[in-house]
């Protein structure tokens, strides 16, 4: 039988490391991050890391790992996931991947083409005229790799840009790439997304944020400075970490910087949102329906009820 994993995915501040651990400790799993910012081992506030009393818990595998210098590609995380995976399942544990992050999911599950990356001086030069073309690029993208261009919105930068650096770069589409895809580990998948109505996550996010910096964050900021005071390293451009440095350097008050960091983390829980309904595999729960996501996974599992 294929191993057999659970997934919970959803928009930051929804409650998965609450529904992970219940889950967890009711089918005797542990958990594996999936979040991109819950790798960096400076920021286990700012970037809500489950607490060394929530670890205690179960088993949790990949969290404050990464010095804030230092930067993980997706590739590079989906291996580590593949070997935290198998070792949870060789110890007879249940694994649970949780976490917000989507390509990071998705390059665990459905592994990404072997793409070299692109020379700094191919990216900086794509960057360069999407700043002076926009959305207008995308026309070139249409020529080049028509493929790509249906599938992506012509306001999306990150991948309209990164499409055409890999054309540049390798004299190759992207799809091109994609058709090299190495197949996916070979697991059978339940996802149990959680998450809450706008209104609430807002009211959520809003709290979640005052209780980080009532729990230190401000100076789990300014002792990350003193580790890593370039700013613009991979662990600082986070939410909430990058709003915290701009206080920290004299750019912001605090109130602004709050006020910032809240208004950064609904907008990406919304972009979340918007990547996970792509998936119509995903069962959605809210928060304290964790007796109905453990009825699923126990069928999905065939364990027998408690």
């Amino acid at each position: 039988m294929a191993l057999r994993a659970l997934c919970v995915p959803g928009p930051t501040g929804a409650g998965k490391t609450a529904t992970a651990i219940a889950l967890a400790r009711d089918l005797g799993g542990g958990v594996v991050n999936v979040d991109s910012r819950q790798v960096y081992a400076d920021f286990p506030i700012i970037t809500a890391q489950p607490t060394p009393a929530e670890q205690a818990a179960c088993p949790h595998l990949l969290y404050g790992f990464l010095p804030t210098a230092e930067s993980l590609s997706a590739a590079a995380f989906a291996g580590l996931a593949q070997q935290a995976v198998g070792d949870l399942a060789a110890r007879g544990l249940v694994p649970i991947l949780v976490g917000g992050t989507g390509f990071y999911l998705r390059a665990l599950l459905t592994p990404l083409a072997p793409i070299p990356p692109a020379p700094a001086a191919v990216r900086a030069a794509v960057q360069a005229r999407w700043e002076a073309a926009g959305p207008a690029l995308h026309a070139e993208l249409a020529r080049v790799d028509p493929v790509a261009a249906a599938r992506i919105h012509p306001k999306d930068k990150q991948r309209v840009t990164r499409a055409l650096e890999v054309w540049q770069a390798t004299g190759r589409t992207l799809t091109d790439w994609h058709r090299e895809a190495a197949p996916g580990p070979g697991w059978e998948v339940l996802s149990l997304g959680v998450a809450l109505p706008p209104d609430r996550l807002r009211e959520r996010l809003a709290a979640r944020i005052s209780a980080m910096l009532a729990a230190g964050a401000v100076a789990e900021a300014r002792a990350a400075l003193a580790r890593c005071p370039d700013r613009t390293a991979p662990g600082w451009t986070g939410i909430g970490c990058a709003e915290l440095g701009a206080h920290l350097a004299g750019e912001l008050d605090l109130d602004q910087a709050c006020d910032l960091w809240l208004r950064n983390t609904r907008a990406y829980a919304k972009r979340q949102m918007t990547w996970f309904k792509r998936d119509a595999s995903i069962r959605w729960y809210e928060p304290g329906q964790e007796q109905a996501l453990v009825r699923a996974a126990r069928d999905f599992l065939a364990v027998p009820a408690a």
